[in-house]
Order: structure tokens, then sequence, then C-alpha cells
């Protein structure tokens, strides 16, 4: 059966040869170090321009919609190009949107209104 014929038949959970290569793992990280560098990049756009001192928490906060946008296109292109099933994709997108999403929260909560 051809490639293109198996594209939506593939059991859930395959990955392809990315298991082979671990180049998922890589990949994933990578998303991650991009969402904590847009974080560095809310972070200082608001530091050079905020007047006062709840534009760090704010700029925090706005990463976080902002990186689910970026999360989403990433688990949208594993899904539609990468060919991956949704039930693959959805805890990588949880992951690669959790981890940053979560540090942005705990800096606008604790560190920065403290």
């Amino acid at each position: 059966m051809p490639e293109a014929a198996l594209r939506f038949k593939r059991p859930i959970g395959y990955i392809g040869n990315l298991q082979k290569t671990g180049g998922s793992t890589m990949h994933t990280i990578i998303v991650i170090a991009g969402g904590f560098a847009l974080l560095a990049a809310c972070l200082l756009v608001a530091r050079f321009t905020g007047k006062d001192p709840g534009s760090m928490a704010r700029a925090a906060m706005l990463f976080i919609p902002l990186w689910f946008a970026g999360a989403g296109i990433n688990m949208l292109v594993g899904i539609f190009k990468a060919g991956y099933s949704f039930v693959a994709e959805a805890p990588i997108f949880l992951v690669a949107f959790g981890i940053p999403a979560l540090f942005a929260y705990a800096l606008a909560r604790w560190v920065f209104t403290a």
C-alpha cells in the first residue's frame, strides 16, 4: 500500500522514523526554548516601554495567549505536515505550552506583583 494511503491509517501513538532518531524529543525541547525566548521578548518590551511597575506582570500574562497560539500552530504542523494524529500530538502540545506558560504565570503572580 502506498505511503499516502497509510497516512490516516496509522495506529494511535505511531511516530514514524522520529522514534528511531529521537528527533521528536529534540524538537519539543526546541519548541519549549522558543516559548521561553518569546517570554523574554515580551518582558524586554515591557521593561523598556512600561511606565508602571505592573507592566512586567501584564507582559507575562500577555505572553500566555500568544504562546498558546504558537504552540497550537506547532501542533497543527505536526498533524498536517508530519502526519501525526491529534491523540499523539495533544500531550506534546500540553508539555510545550504548559512549561513556559506556567513559568510565565509564576513570574506574573509571585515575582512581579510582590
